[in-house]
């Protein structure tokens, strides 16, 4: 039997809404990276992108749990020799929340130029409204990231 391999016309692409407000971070983008790269279907390839365009809004309501808001760090580097910048995710989530979530997606990703393109399906909003309602994305709930307070 040989190996299935989805040709670019039989590929079908949606579009799905996600509304972090209340979302454990991690948990949330594990998720939204396994719907990216098309793992959720029956035709999956791992050398070609077959996954669905999400939208993700209320960004800046997303939850990190046990402290790690303020454990976990932030690392950027300008390309020069002393040139690396640290922030706590608290402080990123504050000043660009939109950033702190694509950030913490796309390290779920491949690190290739396929993963750079599965990428570009990832639309993020730091508020409640996205302007991609021509698409008629629909919901997507992810009931094993909601914050359960201990």
């Amino acid at each position: 039997m040989p190996t299935y391999s989805p040709k670019a016309s039989e590929i079908q692409r949606r579009w799905y809404v996600v509304d972090a407000e209340g979302l454990v971070l991690g948990r949330m983008a594990t998720e939204v990276a396994r719907i990216l790269r098309g793992k959720h279907k029956p035709g999956f390839a791992p050398h070609m992108d077959t996954g669905d365009h999400v939208i993700i809004v209320n960004a800046e309501k997303v939850v990190l749990t046990a402290g790690k808001a303020h454990r976990k760090k932030v690392y950027d580097h300008s390309g020069y020799p002393g040139g690396i910048r640290e922030q706590s995710y608290a402080d990123a989530l504050e000043r660009k929340p939109a950033d702190a979530v694509r950030r913490t997606i796309r390290g779920m990703l491949p690190k290739t130029r396929l993963g750079a393109q599965q990428l570009t399906k990832l639309k993020v909003y730091a508020g409640p409204v996205h302007p991609h309602t021509a698409q008629t994305p629909e919901p997507l709930v992810i009931d094993g990231a909601q914050h359960r307070p201990a």
